[in-house]
């Protein structure tokens, strides 16, 4: 039997998350076609008949700007260390470059045994392939280059199989039963925050941050989840349009998080939200930490 830890890195909208989801089989991260999307440490257990295999979502290594951004930057790179394999998660549709650079320097001077997987080869060329791993390879030596969509699913059986040759030999690390350590106050703010993504524009996924202020489990007179949650944004002129036109735009926002709340948690919820307006939360420390987003260096 196999079992260690896999940390899955790269730049932002590599499409991690939704490989992360596809090799756990279950959603544990949400997605979006924005980039930033995951803020935080994602730790997901897939178990097969070769071993344990612990997965690490971390957010896109770029450029900080804000103290959250430099947090989630942190995140992601502490993610080389202390791990039994790192898969490089790169954008085959993307021609390589210096952010792509920069986390191969991160992970040479690891020394980790690291698998690449070139991913949403569903929206390319497969003729282009051959170039980008020759590309790849007189970077990098890696144990592995495994061409993918995580998409699809075409290819991910192939990386696992490399994933479990790389890791030790050893016992599973947690039980058969546990899948992740979101906790359901966790998954519930990020399901309310995928459902902004897929409706703002411009600017505002990354000035929008969601915080459960209150999360009531049922009880044995009261069958409903009952969440309060509060929706933040940079500035003033940005509350009307999360808001919108007689608060359309927070309703809708609201019944498609509802939905997917009732889902995961098998039963009737009942969910408040509000807009509220907090100037440079992104780099409101104590408001970072309460929304879980430490740094692990």
């Amino acid at each position: 039997m196999k079992a260690g830890f896999v940390s899955l890195v790269g730049r932002p909208n590599a499409g991690k998350s939704t490989l992360v989801n596809r090799l756990v089989g279950q959603k544990i991260a949400i997605v979006s076609d924005k980039p930033q999307t995951t803020r935080h440490r994602i730790l997901g257990v897939k178990n097969s008949a070769g071993g344990q295999m612990v997965f690490i979502d971390t957010p896109g290594i770029h450029k900080p700007v804000h103290r959250m951004n430099e947090r989630m930057v942190e995140l992601a790179v502490s993610a080389l260390r202390d791990v039994d394999v790192v898969v490089l998660v790169v954008d085959a549709t993307l021609r390589p470059g210096s952010g792509d650079r920069f986390v191969l320097d991160l992970l040479k001077s690891e020394k980790t045994t690291s698998i690449l997987a070139l991913n949403k080869i569903d929206l390319m060329e497969k003729s282009r392939l051959l170039g980008l791993i020759q590309q790849y390879s007189e970077r990098m030596t890696f144990s592995a280059i495994v061409p993918i969509s995580a998409l699809t699913g075409d290819g991910v059986d192939r990386l696992e199989e490399e994933i479990l040759r790389a890791l030790p030999s050893g016992e599973p690390l947690y039980p058969d039963e546990y899948l992740t350590d979101q906790t359901e106050r966790t998954l519930a703010a990020e399901l309310i925050r995928e459902k902004i993504l897929s409706h703002a524009r411009e600017e505002l996924p990354y000035t929008t941050a969601v915080v459960i202020d209150q999360f009531d489990e049922p009880s044995g007179d009261r069958p409903v989840t009952r969440i309060f949650a509060s929706i933040l944004v940079d500035r003033e002129s940005q509350k009307p349009i999360i808001v919108g036109k007689g608060g359309d735009m927070v309703k809708r926002i609201g019944t498609e998080a509802r939905r997917d709340l009732e889902e995961m948690l098998g039963g009737r919820v009942y969910l408040d939200l509000h807009v509220r307006v907090k100037e440079d939360w992104r780099d409101d420390e104590r408001l970072l930490d309460e929304m879980g987003l430490r740094s692990r260096q």
